[in-house]
């Protein structure tokens, strides 16, 4: 077999050989830090006979993807622990994910509190310290089979591996249905903290049983776990949801579950980020359009939404005829393109829509404004000739990364691939997937896959943007259509005079501007930058009776240049006043005394900082107008 190694160099070795032969290869220092490897882009534990040509990379404890097979190890050291302690409680699955793991288990009639995660904890360390083996076995599908007989979650897996290598993973007496990869003991795994319950439907099918869901996350050091730990607590004082209510951006009401309702605040902001979308793109060249609510069922059969996406639509019948709520502004976007003729010549056209749409969530899965029932999508859908797709998504590409530089958000693409459920031909979809990927990269971009992960009608470059809190979020999208405009005939002129397809791009780049608004507060943690910040400036004036007069000037000049700024008239100290706008996160705060009233000035501190300066109030205008054009 040939192997690749992550300098290039390629290498043979025997059938069945294992990463950690491969890494003794190498060097035996390897080999003795390794803790696992990444084979053919899939995590392997160092014990895994590999039995094809492929890429590997052995993983180190100094190698960040490390962690990925360390927290599928504490999983299982957590199911261990469940075992022991439970002995009738059954698992459904256990991954590691972007920050630790999960496991989702069945307890039967017990019922888990967050108070026995102390007890499994403890039950974790104690297995930990005493140590095992974890032992890889490939196991034919009988035999999986009557491993797993009192167990319907394994066995309904096992149905889906009956045509692959079946392999479990044994410690101690404890034995689980896995792939891999692990380390080899579990002693390795000592800094690790359950964090959370939550409900989970098994295999996410609200038919099915709802199993317990426990959260957890592991390291390798003790200093990593506590400064993750440390981020978690800040992560709650920013709650989009307590920081919303408390700054006045926007309310739940149960009259409307997942329908949420701006505030005066959250309207100033929903109002900055549309005017900005629209600035952005008009400089990039693009039509605005804006489509009806409401369309009948006709044109959601035709788009492929009826027969695809109806369980998350909401209906209503008009004048006898079935009408649906959009919950996406795609087939409104085809009726408006058949509405005239186009010719080559006109190609690329973008056109761009804020269109407010409506999908049908489980309660259960509503969250704030990350997860809504109603919310304004930025959608774009770009027409072009197929030479053009290229020169178009790297386009695109330049406008993401403006958009994002601005709020300071980080970002990965992942390419994500044709699902199960498709429409269309296959050579269609690999034309598109290959475009997509091969116009990233001529960006300078790094792209993963991400397989089966595309939407019905074509694949999708998704933006997975970083916040300050080092969170991961799925924004924007960039998604290539050779479908729809088949399935509603959208045609232009081409240069020999015929009616040819052309090839459609969807786009949104906040995605939901409801969920980018919550992913805003707590990026910043309520304390928006000057130019998105519903209140801009508060004037504070020492003693009402002497300096409101000056004060209300210093509004009026403020007003007068666009600047968003009120006066704090209440009748409370002034050491109060100064520390209520810190609190409210406003970023700048003036305090007019008599000095500033003699010599026309302002005595101004920013949010976050002790330092005040006085300068005169042309000044000051002149220092916002300045901040607030330039996005600070």
């Amino acid at each position: 077999m040939k192997i690749e190694f992550k300098d290039g160099s390629i290498k043979e070795f025997k059938l069945k050989v294992t990463p950690l032969e491969i890494a003794e290869s190498i060097s035996s220092g390897l080999a003795n830090m390794a803790v696992g490897a990444l084979f053919n882009d899939e995590f392997v534990s160092l014990d895994y006979p590999i039995r094809e040509d492929g890429k590997i990379d052995i993983l180190t404890k100094r190698d960040e993807r490390s962690l990925h097979i360390l927290n599928h190890s504490a999983a299982h050291l957590m199911a261990e622990a469940i075992t022991n302690l439970y002995p009738h409680a059954k698992f459904g699955v256990g991954p590691a994910i972007e920050e630790g793991f999960y496991y989702d288990v069945d307890f039967g009639e017990d019922v888990l509190r967050e108070a026995d995660l102390e007890k499994i904890e403890a039950e974790m360390k104690r297995l930990s310290e005493v140590g095992a083996e974890i032992v890889r076995k490939e196991l034919s599908y009988e035999e999986a089979k009557k491993l797993f007989t009192r167990d319907e979650y394994k066995l309904e897996l096992i149905e889906e591996y009956k045509n692959e290598i079946i392999s479990v993973h044994t410690q101690n007496n404890f034995t689980d249905l896995c792939r891999g990869g692990h380390v080899s003991n579990t002693k390795d795994i000592k800094h690790f903290k359950l964090l959370s319950l939550a409900g989970a439907y098994w295999r996410g099918d609200s038919n099915n049983k709802m199993l317990t869901r426990i959260y957890g996350t592991a390291f390798w050091n003790k200093k990593d776990l506590d400064e993750y730990l440390v981020l978690l607590e800040e992560r709650k004082k920013r709650d989009h949801r307590k920081l919303g209510r408390e700054l006045g951006i926007f309310m739940l009401s149960e009259y409307g579950p997942g329908f949420p309702f701006w505030l005066p605040n959250g309207m100033i902001l929903k109002r900055e980020l549309i005017n900005y979308w629209y600035k952005v793109h008009d400089k990039h060249d693009y039509k605005y359009i804006e489509t009806p609510t409401m369309l009948n069922q006709e044109l959601w059969e035709i788009s492929g939404h009826w027969g695809n996406y109806r369980e998350n639509m909401y209906t209503s019948t008009i004048d006898e005829k079935e009408f649906a709520i959009k919950p996406m502004n795609c087939p409104g976007g085809m009726l408006v393109y058949k509405n005239d003729i186009h010719s080559y010549r006109d190609l690329p056209l973008r056109v761009g829509e804020l269109g407010h749409v409506h999908r049908y969530e489980a309660s259960g899965a509503l969250t704030g404004l990350f997860r809504v029932r109603a919310f304004t999508q930025d959608d774009a859908h770009l027409y072009m000739r197929p030479d053009q797709i290229q020169s178009e998504v790297i386009e695109l590409i330049k406008l993401f990364d403006e958009i994002y530089d601005t709020f300071g958000l980080k970002y990965h693409i992942e390419l994500s691939t044709r699902p199960e459920n498709y429409i269309g031909e296959i050579s269609a979809w690999e034309v598109s997937e290959k475009a997509l990927f091969e116009a990233a990269k001529a960006s300078g971009k790094e792209v993963k896959i991400n397989p089966g992960d595309g939407a019905f009608y074509g694949p999708k470059l998704d933006y997975k943007i970083r916040d300050s809190l080092n969170r991961i979020w799925q924004c924007g999208t960039i998604q290539l259509d050779m479908n729809l405009p088949e399935r509603f005939e959208l045609t232009y002129i081409d240069e020999k005079g015929e009616r040819v397809r052309p090839v459609m791009l969807h786009r949104a780049i906040y995605g939901s501007l409801e969920r980018f608004i919550g992913i805003l507060i707590e990026h910043y943690g309520g304390a928006f930058p000057t130019w998105l910040s519903p209140l801009q400036t508060k004037i504070i004036p020492v003693n009402l009776s002497k300096h409101s007069k000056y004060s209300e000037k210093v509004l009026e000049e403020l007003q007068a240049a666009g600047i968003r700024a009120e006066i704090d008239l209440r009748d409370e100290k002034l050491g109060y006043k100064i520390r209520d706008a810190q609190t409210s996160k406003i970023p700048f705060s003036i305090v007019i005394g008599d000095k500033e009233v003699e010599s026309n000035e302002v005595t101004y501190r920013r949010y976050g900082d002790d330092k005040q300066i006085t300068v005169k109030l042309t000044e000051y205008v002149n220092l916002l107008k300045n901040i607030i054009i330039n996005k600070e």
